[in-house]
């Protein structure tokens, strides 16, 4: 897995002194989010920076998943303030929420790409978000094309361009769905629990193309993991939930498993699947 260089990669890109010189693309303030009478956050902060990945941990019913969509304006939220890539998510002006989705990549376990259609094509539809409605019989341009090639190559898939996606094992169709969000030339990427359905070895891969992007880009990643040496080899901070509330907030490199080990602790399964 080549943890040496991964180390020795991290410490640069640790949000430390020179990264948070810059202004955090994601802030979420005091945040509580409530499902008729269920409270499923309460009083969460986070920020995220400019070309770091942060994963984000819990149980099954921690509040994972309503955090995620709290940031695109999918969760009712109760108090507190979300504000994404220049957006007040708890204030959004009238059309602003489109353009909110458009500036955020979201990366799901499911892949969610259309199976019969070829990767190429699966790919292009990224640059639906921004576009508005577009005719797609030779609706997009061949800059477009361009680019979704390039982004192939990039996640080193270019070879399948032409495939229908359905033909793809699952670490592909992950890395097609990774190069669908960078067609939007997202400001922010949310990747919710990405590798999931994927093998130890693809998933090491897939985070490390995360990761990668992150870093070369300064595009911030929030990624919800369940594996805690996938979120320890992976992340330059993480945030774990517990019942809704935050537990932990930190550096990786100062955390371990059993600092996160609370996290998991007496595991409710509450409902964590509102939509």
């Amino acid at each position: 897995m080549g943890m040496g260089a991964d180390a020795a990669a991290s410490t640069t890109r640790t949000p430390t002194a020179e990264l948070r010189q810059t202004l955090p693309l994601v802030t979420v303030r005091d945040l509580s989010v409530a499902y008729d009478t269920t409270t499923v956050l309460d009083g969460v902060d986070l920020d995220l920076f400019p070309g770091e990945m942060v994963a984000l941990l819990g149980a099954s019913g921690s509040g994972k998943s309503t955090l995620m969509r709290s940031l695109t304006g999918f969760a009712p939220i109760s108090a507190g303030s979300v504000r994404v890539a220049g957006h007040d998510v708890t204030n959004l002006g009238r059309g602003e929420l489109r353009t909110l989705r458009s500036d955020v990549g979201q990366v799901f376990q499911q892949f969610n790409l259309i199976p019969r259609l070829s990767v190429l094509t699966n790919v292009l539809t990224g640059a639906l978000h921004g576009a508005g409605p577009i005719n797609m019989v030779g609706g997009f341009s061949s800059a477009h094309r361009r680019r979704a090639l390039e982004l192939l190559d990039r996640v080193g898939i270019a070879h399948k361009a032409n495939a229908p996606a359905r033909s793809l094992s699952g670490g592909q169709q992950q890395r097609v769905a990774i190069a669908r969000a960078l067609m939007q030339q997202p400001k922010v990427i949310l990747a919710d629990e990405p590798v999931a359905s994927l093998d130890p070895k693809l998933a090491d891969s897939v985070l490390e193309l995360l990761r990668e992007i992150a870093t070369e880009d300064g595009i911030p990643v929030l990624v919800s993991l369940h594996v805690l040496p996938l979120a320890l080899a992976h992340s330059d901070r993480i945030i774990g939930l517990r019942h809704g509330r935050m537990l932990v907030a930190g550096a990786t490199s100062q955390l371990d498993a059993a600092a996160l080990a609370p996290l998991y602790d007496d595991e409710e399964h509450d409902d964590d699947a509102h939509h």
